[in-house]
C-alpha cells in the first residue's frame, strides 16, 4: 500500500527517521557513560520498545501503571514507573512486581509509609526512587532541604523498601531556546543531582543511582559525570516543539498525521482537514519561540524532506475538523483541493500518538507495517 492510499486521519511513522533517532540517542548515552531507560509514554508501542532494547536500552520507563501492565504482558521485565505513586495503586503495583522488576517513585512521607505497610502485608520488598525537583517545580523534593535527607533515611531504614536512588526530570528545558541554553539546563540538572547525592553520602546514606530525564537536555548534554541513567522519551519521534527550541531539526521529526482536505471554499484563506482534536494535540508548543504558530504545520507534499509550507499553520481544532490558515490567500489559492491529502506536523508528538489506536509505518511513500498503540486510558 502507498501512503496516498491510507484512510484518514492516520498516524504515520517514518521508519527511517525512527531507526536513526533510536540509534543516535543510544550512541549519546553510551558516549556519556550512562544507561538509557527510555520513556515509552511517547510511543506506547511494543515494537518500538523492542527496538530500543535491541539498540542497548537497559529497561523502560512508564507513566501509568496500565502501561506497565501492558508492557509486562508483552515480555518487558524491567521498568520504572516515573510518577509519584498514587496510594490506591499500591496493591496493583505490588501484584505486578511479583512478575517483573518494577521501580516506583515517591516524593513524600505519605507514600513511603503506605508503601512500607503494603510491602509488609504482601511480604515483598519494592525498589523505590526519590523524586527530586531540579528546577521544573512540578513535583519532587527540594534537594537543599533537610526533609529530602530525612525521606531517604526513612527508605534506607525500611526493611520493606529498597532505596534505588534519586530521580528527576528537567522539564524546564522546554522553556529555553538554542543550544547554549539547552546545554546550561542539562548542566544545571546534573549539578543539582550530583550535589544532592553528595549531601546524602556525607550523611552516611548510599545512593545507588542518579537518574535524569528530558529529551532536550539529554540531546545536547556535554557531561553527565556522576549520573548513572537517563530517561528521555520524545526523542524517538521528536516534534515541532523540539525543532523550535533547537534540540532537533525537522529531518528528525518522525511522526505526522495524514489528513484529507474536506473543505476549501473559493476566496477563503484557509482550508479544513478531517484531522481534528481527536487526531492532533491541542498543545501550542514552544510559545516562547518567535516562529511558533498555532497548533501545527503542513509539510510540502506527502514527503517530509521538502520542508514545511511557508505561511501555513494549523489555526484551530474542533472534534473532527482541523483548520489550516494561511498568512496570505495567495499561499493557498488554487491549491489544496478537496480530496487532497496533507501531512501535518504536530507540536507535541506524545499527546498526538495517545489519540490513536495504531500507527502506520512507512518507508518513503510505501506503507510497510501497522503497529498497535497501547493506549493506557
Amino acid at each position: 500500500m502507498q501512503l496516498q492510499d491510507l484512510a484518514t486521519p492516520a498516524l504515520v511513522v517514518d521508519l527511517d527517521v525512527l531507526e536513526k533517532n533510536i540509534a543516535t540517542m543510544q550512541e549519546r548515552a553510551d558516549g556519556l557513560s550512562v544507561s538509557l531507560r527510555p520513556h515509552i509514554k511517547t510511543h506506547k508501542c511494543v515494537e518500538i520498545g523492542k527496538m530500543q532494547l535491541a539498540a542497548g536500552a537497559t529497561g523502560i520507563t512508564v507513566s501509568t501503571l496500565r502501561e506497565a501492565e501492558l508492557f509486562a504482558k508483552a515480555g518487558f521485565t524491567d521498568m520504572t514507573w516515573a510518577l509519584p505513586i498514587p496510594l490506591d495503586s499500591i496493591p496493583r503495583a505490588l501484584e505486578l512486581a511479583r512478575s517483573v522488576r518494577l521501580r516506583v517513585l515517591v516524593d513524600g512521607p505519605e507514600a513511603i509509609e503506605a508503601l512500607s505497610s503494603g510491602c509488609k502485608r504482601a511480604d515483598q520488598v519494592l525498589p523505590v526512587w526519590l523524586k527530586v525537583d531540579c528546577g521544573y517545580h512540578r513535583a519532587g523534593v527540594d534537594p537543599e532541604s533537610d526533609r529530602a535527607v530525612d525521606l531517604v533515611k526513612k527508605m534506607t531504614d525500611s526493611v520493606h523498601l529498597s532505596f534505588d536512588g534519586i530521580l528527576t526530570h528537567s522539564g524546564h528545558a522546554y522553556d529555553v531556546l538554542g543550544l547554549k541554553q539547552l546545554q546550561e539546563a542539562a548542566e544545571l540538572e546534573r549539578n543539582v543531582m550530583v550535589r544532592f547525592a553528595e549531601r546524602l553520602r556525607v550523611a552516611g546514606l548510599a545512593v545507588p543511582g542518579i537518574s535524569v530525564g528530558s529529551t532536550p537536555a539529554i540531546s545536547v548534554a556535554r557531561d553527565l559525570q556522576g549520573v548513572t541513567e537517563v530517561r528521555p522519551g520524545n526523542y524517538v519521534f521528536h516534534d515541532a516543539m523540539q525543532a523550535a527550541i533547537g534540540s532537533c531539526g525537522l529531518e528528525h521529526c518522525g511522526v505526522t498525521v495524514l489528513g484529507s482536505v474536506i473543505s476549501h471554499q473559493p476566496g477563503a484563506s484557509h482550508f479544513v482537514t478531517d484531522a481534528g482534536a481527536l487526531s492532533l494535540s491541542k498543545d501550542r508548543g514552544a510559545t516562547h519561540a518567535p516562529e511558533t504558530r498555532g497548533l501545527g504545520y503542513v509539510f510540502k507534499g506527502l514527503q517530509t524532506g521538502g520542508g514545511l509550507e511557508k505561511g501555513l499553520f494549523l489555526s484551530s481544532l474542533s472534534q473532527e475538523h482541523g483548520k489550516v490558515s494561511a498568512d496570505e490567500m495567495s499561499l493557498i489559492e488554487g491549491r489544496f483541493k478537496v480530496g487532497e491529502k496533507v501531512r501535518i506536523l504536530e507540536h507535541h508528538s506524545c499527546l498526538t500518538v495517545a489519540l490513536f489506536d495504531e500507527m502506520q509505518v512507512v518507508r518513503g511513500d510505501r506503507v510497510v507495517d501497522r503497529w498497535q498503540v497501547l493506549r493506557s486510558h
